[in-house]
């Protein structure tokens, strides 16, 4: 798969946005700028805000969420 993407070092952004969509994580939805996150790629996000709220308590610190709306 590698060798069909951008090079991180070259291009990050691009990289990680050809990462994703190849992965099946995500796709571009129709509203433009915004992605339609999969089920694979949820199921990341579940256990790495799991894995955060965690360690975030551990410390004695709180959550916030800002919800951004695509535009």
């Amino acid at each position: 798969m590698s060798k069909h993407l951008t090079k991180r070092a070259d291009d990050y952004s691009k990289w990680y946005n050809e990462l994703v969509v190849k992965a099946d994580l995500a796709e571009n939805s129709a509203v433009r700028g915004c992605m339609v996150i999969k089920p694979y790629g949820y199921a990341i996000w579940e256990k790495m805000q799991a894995e955060l709220d965690r360690m975030f308590k551990e410390t004695g610190h709180e959550n916030a969420y800002f919800p951004l709306i695509c535009s």
